[in-house]
């Protein structure tokens, strides 16, 4: 990782700059696939699945027997971690629930709001080298606590034109019924627009690559939400002298294992302490699995030591990461100043990992500094919140006046008269 010393605030918009794509050069290619799926259907699906998955499937639902292979095939220490986990996000998102009151603005004159879930949701999980299937828990779970009628599941075979297990065992712990073998940029299109198999959804959640990505922001043209603009992974850790430069580097690795086009960023009063964790990181880069997508990532990841911790904390929020480690003295009350974060991981033993799968909070977050003005994905991203009023005529007459007066003002005649016809 490379080293940035004491830099001045005039520089710090290059710091937190993410790895750059060139999205023109393959935005034409997604919208191509976008509209050939809306014209074609089942057609353009099974003609982009074989040219980019490399299979030839003509059944995407995945079966009741392939369920159950599912079931008998994964491993039972997995099947239990799966299920902890589970119980754990459910309590954390069930707490989220709450009834909103009646609020009488003036007598005669209710107001209130109700929560309803979004009818038809679809969710994408990718499937690649990193099946993530714990992001089914993440979305899936809030999906069914906030009442969405229909849930649907997409996610990328592979060479035998199946689903990995866990994916197909965790859809079936949240109480998805609709899973699909579709990936990329066809599952985005197939699930805003439907298909003879794909139902189309009104809303539509999970990560992906930049051209799912892509994808999913193109839709929203046409009239369909998704959760938020997602990009590569990246963590944050703000860590003084009392961080464990081992925990430190196992973090930032965590991130940097996900894809090349991860980020990592080391903010620390202590230059002793990212030299240690250098040294960490080439110890601990060895062991992975992953190591060279772990290796390239750090490429283009920095460590910065600032002078004193108010500054560190500054950078921190400019910042604004998808997932923050604080690993610094008073952690907590650092914590009260961090304005601009995803996810914040307090103290030397709450790894970010931990969140990612099991903790309860949920993993789905914003990235590339969408957390200064966006949330990650909770109960409310599956609800849309109707407004309701009840007038009595007393309370018609209270209010009538002032509605007249700013309905006239603004030359809307018919507003005005909407009130007086009812008071004659």
């Amino acid at each position: 990782m490379t080293i940035i010393e004491y830099p001045e605030r005039s520089s710090w918009l290059s710091i937190t700059e993410r790895p750059v794509h060139d999205q023109f050069a393959f935005n034409e290619r997604v919208l191509s696939i976008i509209n050939e799926v809306k014209a074609k259907g089942d057609q353009a699906v099974q003609a982009f699945t074989s040219q980019y998955d490399k299979i030839d499937l003509i059944e995407f639902s995945v079966t009741a027997d392939e369920i159950n292979a599912a079931n008998a095939a994964i491993n039972p220490a997995l099947k239990e971690a799966i299920n902890i986990a589970a119980a754990n996000i459910k309590q954390f998102h069930l707490s989220q629930l709450h009834d909103e009151a009646i609020v009488e603005t003036m007598p005669g004159i209710n107001c209130w709001r109700k929560a309803v879930g979004i009818e038809k949701v679809g969710l994408y999980i990718p499937g690649g080298s990193a099946p993530l299937f714990s992001t089914i828990l993440m979305l899936g779970i809030p999906a069914s606590i906030a009442g969405c009628k229909e849930v649907i599941l997409c996610s990328p075979p592979n060479q035998e034109g199946t689903l990995r297990p866990a994916i197909i065992y965790a859809a079936q712990v949240v109480g998805i019924k609709q899973i699909f073998k579709i990936g990329g940029v066809q599952a985005i299109a197939a699930m805003a627009f439907g298909t003879a198999t794909v139902p189309a959804v009104y809303k539509i959640f999970g990560p992906g690559n930049q051209y799912v990505t892509a994808a999913k922001q193109m839709v929203q043209l046409h009239g369909v939400a998704i959760d938020m603009p997602a990009g590569p992974s990246e963590v944050c850790v703000l860590a003084d002298d009392s961080a464990v430069p081992a925990f430190v580097a196992a973090d930032l690795l965590s991130q940097a294992e996900h894809g090349a086009d991860s980020q990592v960023l080391l903010v620390s009063t202590s230059l002793k302490l990212i030299n240690a964790v250098n040294d960490c990181l080439a110890e601990q880069l060895n062991q992975l699995p992953r190591k060279a997508i772990a290796e390239k990532a750090l490429n283009n990841s920095r460590s910065v030591l600032m002078h004193r911790m108010e500054d560190a904390i500054d950078l921190v929020n400019a910042y604004a990461a998808e997932h923050l480690i604080l690993a610094c003295n008073q952690a907590e009350t650092i914590a009260n100043q961090i304005i601009n974060a995803g996810s914040v991981f307090i103290g030397n033993y709450s790894p970010e990992a931990v969140g990612d799968y099991a903790s309860g909070t949920n993993h789905t977050l914003p990235t590339n500094a969408y957390a200064r003005m966006y949330s990650g994905v909770s109960l409310d991203s599956f609800v849309k919140k109707i407004t309701f009023q009840q007038l009595t005529k007393e309370g018609l007459q209270s209010i009538a006046t002032t509605v007249e007066t700013m309905a006239d003002a603004e030359g809307l005649a018919a507003h005005a008269e909407a009130v007086r016809i009812r008071l004659k």
